[in-house]
């Protein structure tokens, strides 16, 4: 392939945390690029498509060049509070299989169905059956790579791309996506789902950055 077929993908030393509020973190682009490198290259040696090609800077990640599809899968192994008001369940509580959900735009009420994706033309049904295999075993992975380090992978959102027909994994690893909470919480656990200050977003980047070398 030469330059043209490639796409460059740079992180900021920011994270939007809902509405337009961005919280900037000194050198938090280096990191978000390199919990992503390290993570599409540890699921790549499970055969998981990734676009991912390698790291071009200290912030920047290259990728096959492709068409970004426009919706994002969030996998979920714990009951959220939407799903446990629902069903009158436990927030929190464990799943014992995984829920995916379809979430297009942004906002709060993103939330869509496999029949709107498929009705709309956002996919085929064959791409689409293909992208929940790809996700079912990006979860298990995952959650296996996580538990060996005494956490539980609570909750991550995935996005793909095509590129000569092809789908592939395009994103995301960082804070804003992969959602960790400890086996054994303690007074120094970390919420992932709260990011309201610079300290705890470094604080949490960190956390993540620590499991890669764990």
């Amino acid at each position: 392939m030469d330059e043209d077929n490639y796409l460059l993908l740079e992180y900021p030393d920011y994270l939007t945390n809902g509405g337009n509020k961005k919280i900037k973190v000194k050198d938090l682009g280096k990191k978000f690029a390199m919990l992503n490198s390290f993570f599409m290259d540890y699921l790549k040696e499970y055969h998981i498509p990734a676009a991912f090609v390698k790291t071009q800077d200290k912030n920047s990640l290259k990728f096959i060049k492709y068409e970004r599809l426009p919706f994002v899968v969030r996998i979920l192994n714990i009951m959220d509070k939407r799903t446990a008001k629902i069903f009158s369940r436990k927030e929190g509580e464990t799943l014992n299989l995984p829920i995916f959900e379809y979430h297009f735009g942004e906002g709060k009420d993103t939330l869509v169905s496999e029949s709107h994706l498929i009705s709309f033309d956002l996919c085929t049904i064959e791409d689409l059956k293909l992208i929940n295999r790809i996700c079912s075993k990006v979860n298990a992975v995952l959650k296996s790579f996580f538990e060996r380090r005494g956490e539980i992978l609570a909750e991550i959102n995935c996005s793909f791309g095509k590129s000569e027909n092809k789908i592939y994994l395009v994103d995301d690893f960082t804070p804003k996506s992969l959602k960790i909470i400890p086996v054994s919480k303690n007074d120094k656990w970390i919420s992932p789902y709260n990011f309201d200050t610079p300290a705890a977003v470094r604080k949490y980047t960190d956390h993540l950055f620590n499991m890669m070398s764990s």
